[in-house]
């Protein structure tokens, strides 16, 4: 009897720990299809595939304007590897929800080490959209 018992520990235990390992893994999938229209340089679908908090923080045409200013001077993506990636239920200066932060090690043509956060949210649609984007 105490075989058993000890065999279904790590079992419950690891039910969590996998329930956010899938969360984590669908938010990266939506981060990364999301930072290829980035890529691609089509910006403003990126505003419309992006969380209801970007789409209602700023205008389109405002977004557009922002982003091509910040990855226009780094040039083409030459590689992205995921770093590190955390789920969380709150984010300093946004609302309480479901995000995932993932850190990207990106090389640019023009900047040859930089880290890009991506911070996908569980929408209000159930999807997972990127609701923050940052480059250092």
């Amino acid at each position: 009897m105490m075989n058993s018992l000890v065999l279904l520990v790590p079992l419950i235990l690891s039910a969590p720990i996998q329930s956010v390992l899938n969360v984590e893994k669908v938010a990266q999938e939506g981060a990364e299809t999301w930072l290829e229209l980035v890529d691609s340089e089509r910006y403003d679908e990126s505003w419309d595939e992006a969380a209801s908090l970007i789409r209602n923080a700023v205008t389109k045409e405002d977004w557009a304007q922002s982003i091509r200013g910040a990855r226009a001077p780094l040039g083409k993506l030459v590689s992205r590897t995921v770093k590190s990636r955390t789920y969380t239920e709150t984010l300093p200066g946004a609302p309480d929800g479901h995000y995932v932060v993932i850190q990207f090690e990106t090389t640019f043509e023009n900047k040859k080490s930089a880290v890009e956060t991506v911070t996908p949210m569980k929408d209000s649609d159930g999807q997972w959209r990127v609701s923050g984007y940052y480059i250092k």
